[in-house]
């Protein structure tokens, strides 16, 4: 997956900071920091924010599902609060929350 960077100042800041940092002359807890400060954060979200960001975006779950490349029952499980999302699902869901469906179309 793509990083998402918060702008394009540090997306350059953040593709230096990990050139030092994979040569070894950048410490990994630095590079956490550049992470932190450069990368969109994910945040944890509710079932009722994950249908409400649904709805917002006029998508039924089998669409939303077809853009997140999840399954249907996945979405609907989210949203009755069985399973929680993680990982790259958990940041496409942010991406589109702070940008709408169409980022990542």
């Amino acid at each position: 997956m793509t990083r998402q960077y918060k702008s394009e100042a540090l997306a350059a800041a953040h593709e230096a900071a990990l050139g030092l940092s994979e040569a070894g002359v950048m410490p990994k807890q630095t590079m956490r920091k550049f992470d932190e400060m450069c990368l969109t954060p994910v945040a944890e979200m509710t079932a009722d924010e994950i249908r409400a960001l649904r709805l917002r975006e006029n998508a039924s779950q089998a669409v939303f599902a077809r853009y997140l490349n999840v399954t249907t029952g996945l979405v609907s499980q989210w949203e009755r609060g069985e399973k929680r999302p993680r990982g790259a699902s958990l940041k496409l869901l942010t991406l589109v929350a702070r940008n709408g469906l169409s980022a990542v179309a």
